[in-house]
């Protein structure tokens, strides 16, 4: 498995696995992309980790909430996450950040 830390506010977009973008079709099924219930909060962000399957190479993260037409546009309007992250970068995140963990059910982590 690989994994990824996602804010707030934001959601997966396109999947890409080794040879491409992610067709459901070809594959015969959704990639599996599982939020969780663990999440960093740093400077009042609140960040959840992802757990995707091996074959994802590369994910797509967009706002969740469209921008209303009165407001400038923002410099960030999706964000491409090249770099996944294995389980033991996952634990050092969490042993290094300077930030607080929040757990709410252990048996959602621990299988």
């Amino acid at each position: 498995m690989k994994y990824f830390f996602l804010s707030d506010g934001w959601k997966v977009g396109r999947v890409w696995a080794f040879d491409g973008l992610w067709q459901v079709s070809a594959w015969r099924r959704h990639p599996e992309i599982e939020r969780l219930n663990l999440c960093l909060v740093e400077d009042s962000e609140v960040m959840w980790l992802y757990q995707v399957e091996e074959a994802i190479v590369t994910v797509e993260v967009q706002p969740v909430l469209s921008v209303p037409r009165e407001t400038p546009p923002q410099n960030i309007g999706q964000v491409v996450l090249k770099r996944l992250i294995t389980a033991e970068q996952v634990i050092e995140r969490l042993g290094n950040a300077s930030a607080k963990c929040l757990l709410q059910d252990i048996r959602s982590v621990v299988k």
